[in-house]
């Protein structure tokens, strides 16, 4: 069957993808299709084609497969945050976890590898302890919406997938706790009243950017972090003192300002307009601080499982030294500090290592050293072998510099932590012959997403 764009076809998916879309194979041609799963027959629609395979759009389910389930979000689907809200939770574990291992098998090209069941996230719902909502003067209407009419030149809410300038208005999201949603109507209230205006993504006018909320677990308390173009106390203040006063959780609502066209919900500076400057959480025995725009995992009790993952692999006795690289804050050397002679971090952000040696202070820590730079050329200096290395990359893994560097240090044990299973085997596979893989274990972190976090054990041959 030729395939072309615009087509309408009716098929079975038989696969899914990494990236979370079904996979068809027609005359052995591959079509990826969005919001449809194994199981599914679907009625699709290719909006795109290229010489090896096309994507297209699931329009009517035909017949739902046995483990599809109702979406509790109306957004579903139209927001990008979670794909996977109509996929039974464990069918998601089962695949991520099959994800992690097809990895290791097509790019590393290892074969054997034991990958444990994906461990599940206490909490599937609910469970974000961070959230960014942006501003926009075009509201992105729902096809339920169309023909209504609905004031399109406001919107608070999520970005509708692929794009950088479509908003799409919401009024709660379930990946936060309750409150947060409360938060986010009132936040919507008071900036429609104010009388400034939202920020146009195209235009790069306005005053109203982001609006951030972060939520400690451990205390139940909340920060409001209000993103702005530039500064007007006058009107921010009073926001920030109602929400204080009528909601208890929040101690802390800030001001960040910028003024730069990009879309990230960072400030230049900060302004603190209520309440104090930082609020804090706890992972295992472990207090941190997080201001505004500090690094802290997403999901607060998946985090303190996947340290006790590192931890587990790590299998300290007191007299170990340990190197971490990519440490951030310093999360992981606080809880691997306890269990080692010695820890060293390595970070290349300047703001990091300040809250990481302050995080360290805090917890009586004083057997972790940090090291500020780039790792290429920093880990060169290290004089002296550590008899673990822990690493922790962003999603784009290791940089080839910093492999070599790791080879040419030689540890006997490598713990590697990854948040895409695809730069893993690409690391690994290049580190094959000096490192063998023992086991990896999957932890799930950001349920009704295909995102997986995995923890490997690595030995020197």
């Amino acid at each position: 069957m030729k395939i072309k764009r615009g087509q309408a076809l009716e098929i079975t998916v038989s696969d899914i993808a990494f990236g979370g879309r079904g996979i068809v194979k027609i005359d052995g041609f591959t079509v990826f299709v969005d919001q449809a799963v194994p199981g599914d027959v679907v009625k699709a629609r290719i909006f795109r084609k290229k010489r090896s395979y096309a994507e297209a759009r699931a329009v009517e389910i035909l017949t739902p497969s046995a483990d599809r389930v109702a979406a509790p979000c109306p957004y579903s689907g139209y927001c990008g945050g979670c794909k996977w809200q109509f996929l039974r939770y464990a069918k998601q574990l089962e695949y991520k976890r099959r994800h992690v291992a097809e990895s290791l098998e097509h790019i590393a090209l290892l074969e054997g590898i034991p990958v444990h069941a994906t461990l599940p996230s206490e909490r599937v719902f609910g469970y974000r302890n961070k959230m960014e909502f942006s501003t926009s003067d075009r509201r992105w209407l729902l096809p339920e919406e169309l023909g209504q009419e609905i004031d399109t030149s406001f919107a608070l809410g999520l970005h509708v997938p692929g794009t950088f300038n479509k908003v799409l208005d919401i009024d709660a999201c379930l990946l936060q706790p309750d409150l947060g949603n409360t938060l986010l109507g009132d936040i919507k209230d008071a900036l429609k009243a104010s009388g400034l205006p939202v920020y146009g993504l195209k235009s790069h006018e306005g005053f109203w950017r982001f609006v951030m909320l972060r939520h400690s677990v451990s205390r139940d308390e909340w920060m409001v972090n209000l993103i702005t173009k530039t500064e007007n106390p006058e009107a921010l203040r009073p926001i920030a003192e109602r929400l204080m006063a009528r909601h208890p959780a929040v101690v802390s609502v800030v001001n960040n300002v910028t003024a730069r066209k990009s879309g990230v919900a960072i400030g230049e500076y900060e302004r603190p307009l209520a309440g104090a400057n930082q609020i804090q959480d706890r992972i295992g025995a472990y207090t941190f601080n997080i201001s505004a725009n500090s690094f802290f995992q997403t999901n607060t009790r998946g985090a303190g499982r996947l340290y006790e993952q590192v931890m587990q692999f790590a299998d300290l006795t007191g007299t170990e030294t340990v190197v971490d690289l990519y440490c951030g804050t310093g999360t992981i050397a606080i809880c691997l500090a306890g269990r080692a002679k010695e820890v060293v971090g390595f970070e290349i952000v300047e703001s990091a290592v300040a809250d990481a040696e302050a995080n360290c202070r805090r917890n009586g820590i004083a057997n972790c050293r940090f090291v500020l730079g780039d790792i290429r050329h920093r880990l060169a200096e290290l004089a002296m072998t550590p008899d673990l290395l822990v690493i922790d990359p962003p999603r784009v893994g290791m940089h080839k510099d910093v492999v070599k560097q790791v080879l040419a240090l030689a540890p006997p044990r490598i713990v590697y932590v990854s948040c895409n299973p695809a730069t893993l085997a690409r690391d690994l596979g290049i580190m094959k012959e000096t490192y063998r893989v023992r086991e990896v274990q999957p932890v799930d972190m950001f349920p009704h997403t295909f995102h997986i976090e995995a923890v490997a054990l690595l030995e020197r041959w």
